[in-house]
């Protein structure tokens, strides 16, 4: 249902589940394993997975904390996407890559919940993309010294309202680990 001609196709992708991205996350571990599960099941099912990273003088290129997490490993011939934006489409070739796969629809899995894949998937959609967030699979950290309500709450809020996202000829919303299928992502 995308609104982009001549892109059935559908792709996973990554969001910075690097290492000092995610090291402090509510339910890292879990939700690692949820995102393993899904990269396994998209290589099995031919889905392109696209890893993103942030990279910027916090996350700086081959150092510990921009690296993904040691649970995960990006294939060789998996695209990996550096960017600096809390949108992966902003300033990067994310909507290149994705046009040469012939890619509509997106599943959405990392971090940080409140930062990255709200940006991430409000630009997926703004741009014509179909997007599907995976609600047992996106975390965040604490940020509540800074004002921002607790993780579990953010991750509650986040899922709420993107099981009711709308726009023009495009779908959003969410759906659980185990229930992704990547022909309809539901």
């Amino acid at each position: 249902m995308t609104t982009l001609p001549g892109r059935p196709n559908t792709a996973l992708l990554v969001v910075d589940v690097q290492n000092g991205v995610v090291n402090n996350a509510l339910q890292r571990d879990a939700v690692i394993a949820n995102v393993a599960y899904l990269v396994e099941k998209a290589r099995r099912d031919e889905v392109p997975v696209i890893w993103v990273q942030q990279t910027d003088e916090n996350f700086v290129p081959e150092s510990d904390s921009w690296r993904i997490v040691p649970e995960l490993r990006p294939g060789d011939d998996e695209r990996r996407i550096e960017k600096r934006y809390g949108d992966s489409f902003e300033d990067t070739d994310l909507a290149g890559v994705l046009a040469g796969l012939r890619v509509g629809r997106l599943v959405v899995v990392g971090a940080q919940t409140d930062q990255c894949i709200r940006s991430t998937l409000h630009g997926a959609l703004t741009r014509g993309y179909d997007a599907t967030l995976v609600s047992d699979a996106h975390t965040t950290e604490d940020t509540t010294a800074w004002g921002a309500p607790p993780p579990d709450a953010v991750i509650a809020h986040t899922n709420l309202y993107w099981t009711y996202q709308t726009a023009p000829g495009r779908t959003a919303g969410t759906v659980e680990t185990q229930n992704v299928d990547f022909a309809g992502t539901s």
